[in-house]
């Protein structure tokens, strides 16, 4: 694994328990890799890595290291997936796929040419592993909604509504690519691709920054990427999606908030109450509808066989364990993990198309049928 902070310790906690909870190919949890020596030898030990590195060049050409799960920031993503692919590593990849639509594209032929000599690669989406969000793609695809014709995506958090924030390298376009928009709002763009199984066909944006400085080591800086995102998507159903994104969204911790609305049904999910999904029956009487809470602990929901008895709710961090069950088992038995690089670079060109359409003036940008590929489906 290559990188050891926020999302290397998330991942490191799935890799550590993935097996005690689920039946899973054998594995050893061998290399943690780092730039800072001493720090990443005091992850290792935490964090159960058997061995530590600072060049992940070297790693690569071991013949005993067969996975490589890059939890690095998104300007290093290409130069090391595409490396790890050509060196017949399976790759897992940290969302979103690249900082650019260019280096995403390059990204995905490196994992289509090494898929055709059985190499596997997936991007970490982790919230297609909620239950509760499993459980309702299964409802949209049973026809549960009926037709769907509205969604409404907002994913907003706070840690950046203090103007005396520090500055970090999120803030920077040369190391971010851009700000909520592609740290968050690419989680809820995904969404809305995996619960309806669909694809966009325009896009409208808008991007804003609210606190252009933050204090830095030798004073002020430069906030050179956004602060909060919005979008509109047409879908090819016919069907439109809202898309919300802030980072400045006072009161709000890590709120993913996912509303579909169907013309016999209704279902809505907020990230703050993983476990439970609210749907609402619109064949029933009127006099009997509402939406009714489920709580997705029952052993039958998504994912749920593997963790306590029933009602006991999970958390969070089980959505990595989830992601790396299953990108164990689709490289255990030699098939294609989902979300693949094609599914990740779909977001990465819905991303660049809001940004196009925000230097417009929020102009509708289509995206054409050549540009997207077919929805992938997801096996829990």
């Amino acid at each position: 694994m290559i990188g050891y902070a926020f999302m290397g310790k998330a991942h490191s906690n799935a890799w550590r328990n993935v097996a005690s909870f689920f039946d899973v190919p054998a594995f050893e949890q061998k290399i943690l890799v780092g730039r800072d020596a001493a720090a990443v030898s005091d992850a290792a030990a935490k964090y159960g890595w058997s061995e530590t590195a600072t060049d992940w060049r070297a790693v690569l050409d071991r013949d005993d290291i067969h996975i490589v799960d890059i939890c690095a920031p998104g300007w290093l993503h290409a130069e090391i997936a595409i490396a790890a692919l050509e060196a017949g590593k399976h790759v897992l990849l940290e969302k979103p796929l690249a900082n650019t639509l260019a280096e995403a594209e390059a990204i995905t032929s490196a994992a289509q040419a090494a898929r055709a000599g059985g190499v596997q690669s997936m991007v970490g989406f982790n919230y297609r592993r909620v239950p509760a969000l499993a459980l309702a793609k299964e409802m949209i695809a049973a026809g549960r909604l009926g037709t769907v014709r509205q969604v409404r995506a907002a994913y907003l958090q706070d840690w950046l509504a203090d103007e005396s924030a520090p500055m970090t390298w999120r803030l920077t376009k040369d190391t971010a690519g851009s700000g909520a928009l592609g740290d968050i709002a690419s989680h809820a763009i995904d969404q809305v691709l995996f619960l309806l199984g669909d694809q966009v066909t325009e896009v409208a944006g808008r991007l804003h920054t609210f606190v252009n400085q933050r204090p830095g080591p030798e004073g002020p800086e430069e906030v050179t990427v956004d602060d909060a995102a919005w979008a509109t998507l047409t879908l090819a159903s016919g069907a439109v999606a809202s898309v919300e994104a802030s980072r400045v969204a006072t009161g709000r911790k890590n709120s993913l908030q996912l509303e579909v609305y169907g013309d016999k049904g209704a279902i809505t999910f907020d990230l703050e109450n993983l476990n439970e999904l609210r749907f609402l029956d619109a064949t029933a009487p009127a006099r009997e509808q509402g939406f009714r809470r489920i709580v997705v602990s029952e052993p039958d929901h998504p994912y749920m066989d593997g963790w306590w008895p029933q009602g006991h709710i999970i958390g969070w961090e089980h959505t990595f364990t989830h992601e790396i069950r299953d990108f164990l088992l689709a490289v255990g038995s030699g098939t294609e993990p989902s979300p693949s690089f094609e599914d990740g670079l779909e977001v990465q060109r819905i991303l660049a198309a809001v940004e196009e359409s925000a230097a417009a003036k929020s102009s509708t940008i289509p995206l054409t049928p050549a540009t997207r590929p077919a929805a992938t489906t997801e096996g829990a």
